[in-house]
């Protein structure tokens, strides 16, 4: 498993490394949490620089199918995505009005918004 800094979440076997932490990955998923469920994207082959890597790490396989989460499809997993998206923007977009009525400029964080 590979938790990217972008914020994905990238399951694969791990097939070359080097000294870079560049990954080779193959059979690869993406997996996407929203609350209680997640869905899996098929990926292939995934090639990871190693300036992009955050987390690495093996999976329990038996830890793994006794986890509290609902696995739903790819279209229902991208939309619940879609909808925390906009929830998270107009909380943003509330908070950066009411600070400015108090005077105060406020600068959201964007560093994902290159994801949706």
């Amino acid at each position: 498993m590979v938790v990217l800094r972008d914020g994905r979440t990238i399951i694969g076997y791990l097939r070359s490394i080097d000294q870079f932490a560049n990954l080779v990955l193959h059979r690869t998923i993406e997996r996407i949490h929203v609350g209680k469920q997640y869905g899996d994207i098929p990926r292939g082959v995934f090639i990871v620089r190693g300036e992009n890597v955050v987390l690495l790490g093996e999976i329990a396989k038996e830890k793994e199918y006794n986890l509290p989460l609902k696995e739903v499809s790819v279209d229902d997993i991208l939309e619940a995505q879609r909808r925390e998206h906009e929830t998270k923007q107009e909380q943003e977009r509330l908070l950066a009005k009411a600070l400015k009525e108090r005077g105060l400029n406020y600068i959201p964080d964007l560093s994902h918004d290159d994801m949706f």
